[in-house]
Parts: structure tokens; sequence; C-alpha cells
């Protein structure tokens, strides 16, 4: 059965940083079959090329921009911020999806430098502090606006080591440190909005497939309750109901989509 569109984000700008990446792209199509206009913004040209070229071909009639990113970078997201206002004259809506991380990214505990971790916290949760900061300012200028931080299951809860026993994987300090932190800048930004019209929540995704070994998949799929590891496409639909009216007094939520496996 095909997915009918009801177009719940027609006539709006969204912006999806780490837009080209595993997740966004999905996450972009499900945008642009509600109407949206999306805004695929990533750091890797090829992946942005790569995906423009895909869904030129496999969704010709969509409104989709395509624009290199770097959200540790001010300078880097007023520029394109500046370019949607002059290009669409609105923007609506700000994903916070990107995954940035160092060469060193992936150690277990005791092998972790402290470098690296101030690097990874910097890049990825300063990342999304320096986006919102930013975005939200244009929000306040335009009167409104939503901003939607992607989280996960560990910023929630400690991890299960155990589904990693079998295999070279960990789940990284780094990672846990930082997600438990976008749920609360979330509860912070909406707190601190209250007032303009600017909404900000979260989504906190179970594991998403992703080539891991199949020891690691059948240990961690019997936490789940029907499917366990999800697919990109999993979750679209709480995304499009966080960036649509549907959801316009929902404010400072983390949404856990994750099969039921933190239960």
């Amino acid at each position: 059965m095909h997915q009918v569109s009801t177009n719940l984000l027609s006539k709006k700008v969204i912006v999806i940083t780490g837009g080209a990446g595993l997740i966004g792209r999905e996450l972009v199509t499900g945008l642009l079959k509600e109407g949206a206009t999306v805004v695929v913004a990533d750091s890797n040209q090829h992946s942005l090329d790569f995906l423009a070229k895909n869904l030129g071909q496999s969704m010709p009639d969509y409104q989709v921009f395509f624009k290199q990113l770097d959200i540790t970078s001010k300078e880097s997201i007023i520029t394109l911020i500046n370019y949607l206002d002059r290009k669409l004259g609105r923007i609506d809506g700000l994903v916070n999806n990107a995954y940035p991380r160092n060469k060193n990214y992936g150690r277990k505990f005791p092998e972790v430098e402290y470098t690296d971790f101030c690097e990874n916290l910097s890049m990825h949760l300063g990342g999304y502090f320096l986006s919102s900061q930013q975005f939200s300012k244009y929000f306040e200028r335009k009167g409104g606006g939503n901003i939607v931080n992607m989280s996960s299951i560990y910023g929630l809860r400690a991890p299960r080591f155990q589904v990693y026993d079998a295999t070279e994987m960990t789940m990284p300090i780094e990672y846990a440190a930082i997600k438990s932190a976008i749920i609360h800048i979330t509860r912070y930004m909406a707190q601190y909005f209250k007032g303009k019209n600017i909404r900000v929540n979260c989504i906190s995704p179970g594991g998403i497939i992703a080539e891991q070994p199949k020891e690691f998949l059948d240990a961690y799929n019997s936490y789940g309750a029907s499917k366990g590891m999800l697919e990109p496409k999993d979750l679209t639909g709480t995304l499009v109901y966080l960036l649509s009216d549907l959801s316009k007094f929902v404010n400072g939520q983390n949404i856990v989509v994750d099969d039921g496996w933190i239960l």
C-alpha cells in the first residue's frame, strides 16, 4: 500500500542538518511527501550531490534545496539563514539531525582521551546549540518557528552493555553525555522562548539499522516489542507530527520512538 500524503507541511520551509546522512535522507523524503519545501543542509558535499541526483530522479516535482553547512561555524549558519530568507522569504522549522564526530570517536571508556571527549561534545552538542541559537534569532524576528532536536534512548537510560558483548562495538561515553544534554537543552529552550511562538521538541530514537553485526542485532532485538532495531523511515511520522500544526500545543517534549526497547 502506498502512503497517502496529507500535505500536513504544505507551504512550510524546513531545514534539516545532516540531511544527506543515513537518517537525514529518509526524513527529507518524508517531509517532501507531506508538501514541505526542504533544505538539505550537510557538511559533506559528496553526500549532498549523491542525494540531489537520486531525489531528482525519484521526486522531480518536489521543492528541495541542497546547501553545505558546518553547524560548528556561526558564519556558515548565518550565511545559510540569509540565503534562504532572500531566496524563499521564510524559514518555518529547523531539524537538528547532524552527527559530527572526530576520527577517534567510538572508543571504549578507558581509551577515550580527554581532548577527544571535549572535541566531540563541542562539535555535536555545541553544534546543536549554535544552530538553535542562530535560527531562533531569525524565528523571533519573523514571529515564530519550530525546532526539533534528535536525541537518543541513550540520553534517557544507561546503556545495556550486554548487547555489545559478542562484538567490537560499544556505546561511547560522549554519546551518552551529548544526547542526555540535548534532551535538557530542548526543555531549556522551550521554556526560554515562552511567549515568542517558538516551539522546541525532541525525538529520541532507538537503534537504527546500519550494517551492524548479526550478534549485536540479535541481542538488541530481543528487547524490542515487535521489531527491535528500527529503520530510518520509522522516525518520519513523529517528525512530521512535531513540525505540523497537529502538535501546535506540544512544546518542550521528548518523544521516544524505540519499539518499547527501554521499557
